[in-house]
């Protein structure tokens, strides 16, 4: 596996260690219990139960490792006090037609667009980065140009 580092908040760096230590203990002992009671079923040969248990321990232990991996090669990210846009920022922009966007910026693996989560290596995340409140920012899209205005920039 790939030693390069991964841009990360601290905030997503807590939710990944979370989710590993969920994955560690609740998720295996889960997943003990369904392979006990699929071996005192009987013949495991013709066992559907016993099958799905051993795929599920096989995915759970692959996600444990891909994740101990992530957080071994994590870089957290400062918060930028300059005010200018980086990692773990959110910030509120306004298109041509005055809507009004929120988006926080993240590393790749913390994406989650459903709740505004963008990764800083997205387009709009790259146009995005060392701008400031009030700054203009052009996006090239499939429609065309998209131009939005920096409203604010936090990192609460």
């Amino acid at each position: 596996m790939t030693k390069q580092r991964i841009p990360m908040t601290q905030r997503g760096y807590d939710k990944l260690a979370e989710t590993l230590q969920h994955l560690k203990t609740t998720r295996r002992e889960q997943i003990s219990e369904y392979m006990g009671s699929a071996i005192a079923d009987g013949d495991l040969r013709e066992s559907a139960a016993y099958d799905e248990a051993r795929m599920q321990q096989s995915e759970n232990e692959g996600r444990i490792i891909e994740i101990e991996n992530q957080l071994e090669r994590a870089m957290i990210v400062a918060e930028d006090e300059t005010g200018a846009i980086g990692l773990g920022a959110k910030v509120v922009v306004k298109d041509q037609k005055d809507a009004e966007r929120r988006f926080e910026l993240v590393g790749t693996y913390e994406v989650d667009v459903l709740k505004g989560k963008i990764s800083d290596a997205s387009p709009i995340g790259v146009a995005l980065a060392g701008k400031r409140a009030g700054d203009t920012v052009e996006l090239q899209g499939p429609k065309g140009t998209t131009v939005f205005t920096v409203v604010s920039v936090d990192y609460d």
